[in-house]
């Protein structure tokens, strides 16, 4: 009965319609009623989360750990054959093991804050008086005790000093320049590194509180949603959109133009991140590539996944375009700003034709940061999920 009901119900209604003709309707004969034009656009978001959580930001975690172990042999080749040519392949592997964590700020998520991995691999800038007074005061450096110091005297820029020098004058150090306790605490910092990066790995993929075996692997929350972190998948994706956000405003307002002041008498070199190995402007690109693989969803280049693109497009697929080529154009401009003759951004920022490709670079992640806020984010009022 309630289904005839409604049946007569709607179809006096469509006669109402009809009756009236297009833009409005009738109610009760007195009443005018405008229909309400249906707005928003449907994504079913599954396949996108799923891509992102496994082959972006585990396989990039899994990349991370890889290529830390990597760094860590690399170390101890160098401490029990002290070389060059030893010295020069834990340089290299420094910067390989540099590029997967780089990227990964585009979602430093999860995990990598509540565990305190970033601090603990990460924090800049390096105190290198406490540095200095360790290395004249204390022998016998192991992992145990490197990793009972301050954050600010372990991580990569306490390996990379070690590896590279101050950086003022050249990236470069000869294995002559290099103690035998300088490459003791070297080891000793890149096994702790290592410790970190599979605490941060297993966190992902097995459990995210290691005191509890029976916690959820931290990948679980976001590929079934409705739970304590999130309600849904609009939580997910929202997660995802704020942490390219907020990577892209800390490498144009903060890396880049902290260091480069407001004009050429106000630089400040001591806030160039990864100043010692001259690496400034690979992590900067780096940063924006991990927002590139985000967006399109592909860890490896050209690989045609899921990604937020994909979001996008449901809504507004001139938008979805436009963000694409700001990624690309960020990543262009920050690439360029070596020059011609590669110059490393701690003098770039003191030179004055340097000075205008750095000005570009900012403005471009000034121009990306906009797109992302307010025509990306806000996306989520209109979604309707299925």
């Amino acid at each position: 009965m309630l289904t005839r009901k409604t049946l007569i119900a709607a179809s006096v209604s469509a006669l109402l319609l009809t009756a009236c003709g297009g833009g409005s309707s009738s109610k009760d004969n007195n009443e005018v009623v405008t229909p309400v034009e249906e707005t928003g656009f449907t994504y079913d978001a599954g396949d996108m989360i799923t891509n992102l959580t496994k082959e972006v930001i585990v396989a990039g975690y899994d990349d991370l750990n890889t290529k830390a172990e990597a760094f860590h042999q690399s170390t101890l080749t160098l401490l029990n054959t002290p070389t060059a040519e030893n010295l020069a392949a834990a340089q290299t592997a420094w910067q390989v093991v540099r590029v997967p964590w780089e990227q990964g700020e585009a979602h430093i998520f999860g995990p990598v804050d509540a565990l305190s991995i970033d601090p603990h691999l990460d924090t800049w800038p390096l105190n290198t008086n406490d540095l200095q007074t360790l290395l004249d005061e204390t022998t016998g450096f192991t992992a145990e005790l490197v990793k009972g110091f301050n954050d600010d005297v372990q991580g990569f820029h306490t390996m990379e000093f070690l590896l590279f020098g101050d950086g003022v004058n050249d990236n470069t150090k000869s294995i002559d320049e290099m103690t035998a306790l300088e490459r003791e605490y070297l080891v000793a910092t890149a096994e702790v590194f290592q410790g970190y990066t599979q605490a941060l790995y297993d966190a992902w993929t097995v459990t995210q509180d290691a005191t509890d075996a029976n916690s959820a692997a931290y990948q679980d929350l976001l590929l079934t949603p409705d739970n304590e972190v999130y309600a849904s998948e609009l939580g997910v994706v929202e997660e995802l959109i704020n942490g390219l956000i907020g990577i892209v405003d800390e490498v144009g307002n903060g890396k880049i133009a902290e260091p480069f002041g407001a004009s050429i008498d106000a630089t400040d070199t001591s806030l160039v991140e990864s100043q010692y190995s001259w690496n400034s402007l690979a992590d900067f690109s780096n940063n924006i590539r991990g927002v590139q693989n985000v967006y399109r969803g592909e860890f490896e280049i050209n690989t045609d996944e899921t990604g937020l693109i994909d979001f996008v497009t449901a809504a507004d697929a001139t938008l979805a375009s436009r963000v694409d080529e700001e990624i690309a154009a960020a990543i262009t401009v920050i690439d360029a700003i070596a020059g011609d003759n590669d110059m490393p951004f701690r003098q770039a920022i003191n030179d004055a034709d340097a000075r205008v490709r750095i000005q570009a670079a900012i403005d471009a992640l000034s121009t990306l940061q906009a797109t992302l806020e307010n025509d990306v984010l806000t996306l989520l009022n209109d979604w309707k999920l299925n």
